[in-house]
């Protein structure tokens, strides 16, 4: 195995279907071929993860060299001509896709994923239109909800590996692992458990990172339309600055399609009595907390207050650092407050209703302070299913929870830089005292924070635990940190 490193700083030139490109040395064939816009199927890969070369889809040819090799865990080099379609390499992609189907449930048209899933996409790409392979009947097991979060229909797992990756690499939780060899693997649980009964701390990344409808959210919609055709309640939401951009991914619309304004209207469309900024909860929450930090420094008590963005994170905390949750901030999340302020409005019961992403599922049904955590996925199923089209939506205002939102407590970023990858040190001024801040995204980067924390050697104030590795603003959460969040906004 060869010892070299790649030198970022070097240009490498190839040949990529006729085309010249040159690329950073140590990029890899697929990224290469991205680059001049040439696609080559894939299903195992995605960005984050690492080069596994499971799927076997992007095999491409190498300066007319029988061995294909797979484009995303093979670098380019200097001189390569390589050629990514032919009819060899489309026989063998052909192939490799219909064997997959030969083994999954021909659902596509009750499948949650259906229309968004990549190997339904792919199949219509490679013009399959007939079944190659003879399928074994079997006994279809029924989908398993997991605490009413995730949903697992592991008849429809192509075994791309992205959800082990991800629990394991990304987030170091490890609730998900394979087993067994040759016909008989698969992905799993250990053991066979369900997931509550492992470490799984619902962070919502597996389901996130599934090409297909292996794993996805538990879905609520019909008790939100329930809520809303009652006419005895009164129903709330809330939505973040994200979600109208994670709606466009969603309706494949082009970036600005979706105003805030629009979404406003679209949710009053829906019959939702009050449409809320999660930004004004957000605000009061941090005025909480920041009268905690200055608390507890005053008192040198629990440092660094640990600041979680959801349940996901907080479990992550108590299942695998327990003697470190006393410093977990007594706080309530913007949720919890939203989910306060909504229910005292007037005499009347509210249901509140929060869109996030899917770590917030687990914590409404811990909590009960929200009613219910939408999905942006869930959401824009109802928005079409009521036929709503955002082209002659106007542009209305969010309702007013309380008049003016009392202002947080006021602070001013200072240094804010990212100290390694995935964590973000930043230092601001509260009420005359510096305060060191600590942002980590994804878990496994909070562990790193955390171990420092058992050792002694972290000199952070506060730590802000993002469940997810990049903000997921495909799933229209918010959840970039009450504090590290608002410095970046500054930066900007």
């Amino acid at each position: 195995m060869s010892h070299y490193k790649p030198d970022p700083n070097k240009n490498v030139n190839l040949i990529i279907d006729g085309l010249p490109v040159s690329v950073p040395e140590g990029t890899t064939i697929l990224e290469a071929a991205r680059k001049i816009n040439v696609t080559i199927p894939t299903l195992c890969d995605y960005p984050e993860l690492g080069r596994r070369a499971i799927c076997r889809l992007c095999v491409v040819e190498c300066d007319g060299r029988s061995k294909l090799v797979a484009a995303c865990a093979n670098d380019v080099w200097e001189g390569v001509n390589i050629v990514t379609n032919n009819i060899r390499i489309l026989n063998i992609r052909k192939t490799i896709v219909e064997l997959l189907l030969a083994n999954h449930p021909q659902d596509c048209l009750v499948c949650v994923r259906s229309g968004k899933c990549e190997l339904q996409k792919l199949a219509a790409d490679l013009g399959i239109r007939e079944q190659a392979f003879c399928r074994e009947e079997e006994n279809q097991k029924p989908p398993l909800k997991d605490s009413e979060t995730l949903v697992r229909d592991m008849g429809k797992c192509v075994k791309c590996g992205r959800c082990v990756e991800v629990c394991q690499e990304i987030q170091s939780v490890r609730a998900i692992n394979t087993a067994c060899r040759s016909v008989n693997y698969e992905i799993c649980a250990p053991y066979g458990q369900a997931l509550s009964e492992g470490p799984c701390v619902f962070c919502g990344q597996c389901a996130a990172v599934c090409p297909v409808g292996a794993i996805y959210e538990y879905d609520q919609t019909a008790e939100v339309r329930a809520a809303l055709n009652d006419n005895g309640q009164n129903v709330a939401v809330q939505i973040a600055s994200q979600t109208g951009a994670a709606l466009e991914t969603e309706f494949g619309l082009p970036s600005g399609s979706i105003t805030t304004g629009k979404l406003v209207s679209a949710l009053k469309r829906l019959g939702f009595d009050k449409v809320f900024d999660a930004g004004v909860f957000a605000d009061m929450a941090r005025a909480e907390i920041s009268g905690e930090i200055l608390t507890r420094i005053k008192n040198k008590s629990k440092l660094p207050l640990i600041n979680c963005c959801s349940q996901g994170s907080i479990n992550f905390v108590k299942n695998f650092f327990p003697e470190l949750a006393g410093h977990l901030s007594t706080c309530k999340n913007p949720r919890n407050v939203f989910g306060d302020l909504v229910k005292n409005l007037d005499s009347s019961r509210f249901t509140g209703i929060s869109v996030s992403c899917i770590a917030h599922k687990f914590e409404a049904r811990q909590s009960g302070t929200i009613d219910v955590a939408l999905t942006t996925r869930e959401l824009g199923r109802m928005i079409k299913l009521s036929g709503i089209d955002f082209k002659t939506l106007p542009e209305s205002p969010f309702d007013s929870i309380m008049g003016n939102s009392p202002a947080s407590e006021t602070f001013k970023a200072v240094n804010f830089k990212e100290a390694d990858r995935g964590i973000i040190e930043a230092e601001y001024s509260l009420q005359g005292t510096t305060i060191k801040a600590l942002a980590a995204n994804g878990l496994a980067n909070a562990r790193k924070i955390m171990d420092s924390i058992k050792v002694g050697e972290c000199k952070a104030d506060i730590v802000e635990i993002m469940s997810c590795s990049n903000g997921r603003k495909a799933d229209g959460c918010d959840c970039g940190g009450l504090f590290i969040s608002k410095f970046r906004a500054e930066q900007l």
